[in-house]
């Protein structure tokens, strides 16, 4: 019987073997072909993959809400005590903007690596279609690809809509750094309150849209896993 340590090497020596594999893919260009067949040798479908990066997706949006918030709050508590040290005022707003511009990056990016696996899916289904030799299998088939396309499309338009909302609130943030940076005096901090007002309202927007596409992210998911 072989020891836990046995088992254990086993395991690390598969996993090594894993990131072999998908660096030799990223290596060889980043062909998508060589690495969803290297990922199929593992057991994961395209449809895992697309599960997952949808996942990845969700889970980007979810800490960027946090962040976004979080950055209101600190650019709030700036304006609310001018008559702390102006210079660590600034660095306070310019971290808090930093932070929710690698947020919105983030986001984007796994929205890019959704479309990227999701198109090749659809793809490969619509011509597996003329594989079947029973019509009825087809049809249903089909049917279950253009319902899937339907949600799918729900999902990344309100994905999209997140993204787009989260540009007016990174340029308002910049517009304050760079005000601050300019401006480094008590009065500068004070004019910056009325600007909060209409921020914070574009921060509650993005906020509402980022929930919705959680959802919507949520009810992809479950559809893909019941009928996995």
């Amino acid at each position: 019987m072989p020891s836990p340590a046995t088992d254990y090497s086993k395991t690390k020596i598969s996993l090594q073997r894993v990131w072999v594999l998908l660096l030799s893919a990223v290596l060889l260009g980043g062909c998508s072909t060589v690495y969803y067949k290297t990922m199929e040798k593992f057991g994961y479908e395209k449809r895992d993959i697309l599960v997952d990066r949808v996942e990845d997706a969700r889970d980007s949006q979810n800490d960027a809400q946090e962040t976004f918030r979080s950055s209101l709050e600190r650019f709030q508590s700036v304006v609310d005590t001018p008559d702390t040290e102006l210079k660590e005022q600034y660095a306070e707003i310019s971290d808090a903007y930093e932070d929710s511009l690698a947020s919105a990056e983030e986001v984007r990016d796994r929205i890019d690596k959704v479309e990227e696996v999701a198109e090749d899916l659809f793809d490969e289904w619509e011509d597996e279609l003329s594989l079947y030799e029973s019509a009825s299998l087809r049809r249903n088939s089909e049917q279950q690809l253009k319902e899937t396309r339907v949600q799918y499309g729900q999902l990344i338009s309100r994905m999209h809509d997140a993204e787009d909302r989260m540009e007016p609130v990174l340029q308002a943030f910049e517009d304050q750094v760079l005000y601050l940076k300019h401006n480094l005096n008590a009065q500068a901090i004070g004019s910056l309150e009325n600007e909060l007002v209409s921020i914070r309202q574009d921060v509650d927007s993005l906020i509402r849209n980022m929930e919705q596409s959680i959802a919507e992210s949520e009810a992809f998911i479950q559809r893909f896993r019941q009928g996995g």
